[in-house]
């Protein structure tokens, strides 16, 4: 299996206003320390074992977007009628766009959609669960990545789940949670 990730990383003007006012330790700054090719490698091992067959060449892409809570605040506001920041937001591909045709199918990675991460309330998030950032950003990229796939969390049971496989998703990147 292949695949390819593009990571964007960017930060909110607000968050550039505020660092000239600000001590830069005290910079909520959207950036991360993880390195593309480190998220290409989890994005890897998680299909490999999650087993998608939606690709026969078995090649994939996505976008992973880091940012702030402005930039998601006003996603999850067009999108999702939110006008609020939140965690992670995915945009899935195979629903929104017709089916690729197959002789694309043959020889091209499949875009499976974007997945749009706010570093500020992950930050906020792992301090609460007292874990690093690094693990709640591949927590919320497995959450993303999920949704991706298709899978959802409209009821208790589902959401139980798809956490569920979050955590088997970690734990092949090397990350224990612990649990409550």
């Amino acid at each position: 299996m292949q695949v390819e990730v593009c990571v964007q990383e960017s930060c909110d003007e607000t968050s550039e206003l505020e660092l000239n006012g600000l001590p830069v330790e005290n910079f909520p700054s959207s950036r991360c320390s993880i390195s593309p090719e480190t998220w290409e490698d989890w994005f890897q091992s998680w299909l490999e074992a999650l087993q998608p067959d939606f690709s026969p060449i078995q090649s994939y892409e996505l976008s992973l977007r880091l940012t702030g809570d402005r930039e998601i605040q006003a996603l999850n506001a067009q999108y999702c009628k939110r006008n609020q920041p939140t965690d992670v937001l995915a945009f899935a591909a195979l629903e929104t766009e017709g089916p690729p045709s197959e002789e694309m199918k043959a020889f091209l990675p499949l875009y499976l959609g974007d997945i749009v991460i706010s570093v500020d309330t992950a930050r906020r998030q792992a301090k609460v669960q007292q874990h690093s950032l690094e693990t709640e950003l591949a927590w919320l990229a497995a959450h993303g990545l999920l949704h991706l796939l298709g899978w959802d969390h409209p009821d208790d049971d589902r959401l139980a789940r798809m956490l569920n496989q979050q955590q088997a998703l970690l734990q092949i990147v090397g990350f224990r949670l612990q649990t409550s």
